[in-house]
Formats: C-alpha cells, sequence, structure tokens
C-alpha cells in the first residue's frame, strides 16, 4: 500500500502522525507528510483509519495499475 498526503488539503490538525506516527509526521511548515515509501503490512490498517478520519480527505491512497 502507497499513500500520499496533498498538502494543499492538508490542515495539520495531527489525526494521521497520532495514529500512526511511523508512517505519517510533521513537516517544519506544520502540515503531514508520509515517512515511508510503502507502507508496511502490519501498519496499513492503522492508515486506512487515518484516511477514513482525515478531515480534509488529504491522504490518498494510490490505486495499483
Amino acid at each position: 500500500m502507497k499513500v500520499t498526503i496533498k498538502e494543499e488539503k492538508c490542515m495539520g490538525c495531527g489525526s494521521c502522525p497520532s495514529l500512526v506516527p511511523d508512517v505519517f509526521d510533521f513537516n517544519d511548515d506544520g502540515f503531514a507528510y508520509c515517512k515511508v515509501d510503502t507502507v508496511p503490512e502490519d501498519l496499513e490498517d492503522g492508515v486506512k483509519e487515518a484516511i477514513e478520519l482525515c478531515p480534509t480527505g488529504a491522504i490518498v491512497e494510490e490505486k495499483s495499475e
């Protein structure tokens, strides 16, 4: 699973880093970013929860082709 964060949509609420700190963190501007290229399998459920709970829809799962 791969995810990206659309910085222009992120409001820096902190829900994703608090849910999955091994995957998400804040950059110097206070917006979330993905710390990994590929989400480890054992963290996928947490990332899916973060996607659902993101108030602005900034976290996007990249679809496989």
